[in-house]
């Protein structure tokens, strides 16, 4: 099959080579080609089903129409439904996403950002680990389009977009007392990232003002040591707090041992322990009872990263950093 060329293109539209690649290089109203001519060229290269040379506009452009996307855990399904929503707005702009996982390991997390600069990928999405502000303000520094998804760095100039982790937790902490459990459990990882941080924070204020804070009820958990060691460290947990009568995992990778910690430990949810965890899963949908959470508005977050990220690549001067805040929803199922 012959490889439609821009040549190609400018016979069958009726207009010059140079118009052709002036539109189909998102240069076309700044060259002063009508909206109707600009239509037609890019009519004609979707029905003759052009694609471009990547290398080759990528050495005449310095742009390789690519994103660099860095996620904590693309296996977690939190991150790879956000992943997916992104190389879908992605692909609709004609951009590639390349796919990073940090493993929340801050030196992997400076070397994934190196990488990519060296790929040349003409913007960053990334979910950051505790210590990658230094790596963000180089690239801001070098002037790279860069957004930030699912946490940041408090006073760092960056857009970024994130669900309101606080007020999601005040809700879902209220809806456990307002239930009736007054001994709710909260289980965290040692992180010190922001998200984490307001989580807890939203827990703590529903249960003082409801009179009944308690610090003992609080476990964190190292987030790198093993999910069998997570679970002996919550069976242990729940076995010297036996009043306990609600749970709030933080993560849903936390609710995901819990749930093995409570069934070896043998209690039943929800007669004798409420469950909540924040960020769903397939398995909270499958458990039997199926599992409460906070859901994170992944469709929006997703999209709304990927709009700041061209606006950035568009208006390289002259763009407006931008702060999101989105708010989840609290999914309430059989658990509570």
């Amino acid at each position: 099959m012959k490889k439609i060329t821009i040549k190609d293109i400018a016979l069958e539209a009726q207009v010059s080579i140079s118009t052709v690649s002036f539109v189909l290089n998102d240069k076309g109203e700044k060259m002063g080609i009508s909206k109707a001519v600009i239509k037609r060229v890019q009519d004609v290269a979707e029905r003759l089903q052009y694609r471009p040379n990547m290398i080759a506009t990528s050495l005449r452009t310095g742009k390789t129409r690519s994103i660099g996307l860095i996620v904590e855990n693309i296996s977690n399904q939190f991150f790879s439904v956000l992943a997916r929503v992104i190389e879908e707005e992605a692909k609709k702009l004609g951009y590639r996403v390349f796919y990073c996982s940090t493993g929340n390991d801050d030196e992997r997390s400076a070397e994934l950002v190196q990488s990519l600069l060296q790929a040349n990928v003409d913007g960053f999405i990334v979910t950051p680990t505790e210590k990658l502000d230094k790596s963000i303000d180089q690239l801001l520094k070098m002037k790279k389009p860069v957004v930030l998804i699912d946490r940041y760095f408090p006073g760092q100039e960056v857009s970024h977009v994130v669900m309101d982790n606080y007020e999601g937790a005040y809700a879902a902490t209220e809806f456990l007392i307002d239930k009736g459990r007054h001994n709710i459990a909260l289980i965290n990882n040692n992180s010190a990232m922001i998200q984490m941080q307001l989580r807890e924070k939203g827990y703590v204020d529903a249960m003082k003002k409801a009179g009944i804070y308690n610090e003992e009820l609080i476990l964190h958990l190292d987030y790198h040591s093993s999910e069998e060691r997570k679970i002996e460290e919550m069976i242990r947990f729940f076995r010297k707090n036996k009043a306990i009568d609600g749970t709030f995992f933080l993560a849903n990778y936390l609710g995901l041992a819990g749930l093995q910690a409570i069934r070896e430990i043998g209690l039943k949810i929800p007669e004798e322990l409420a469950v909540i965890s924040f960020d769903d899963h397939y398995s909270f949908r499958l458990h039997s009872p199926s599992i409460s959470v906070v859901e994170q508005p992944l469709g929006a977050i997703g999209t709304k990263a990927v709009g700041l990220l061209m606006d950035q690549m568009l208006h390289e001067e002259d763009f407006v950093v931008e702060k999101v805040l989105l708010k989840g929803a609290l999914v309430v199922r059989e658990s509570v």
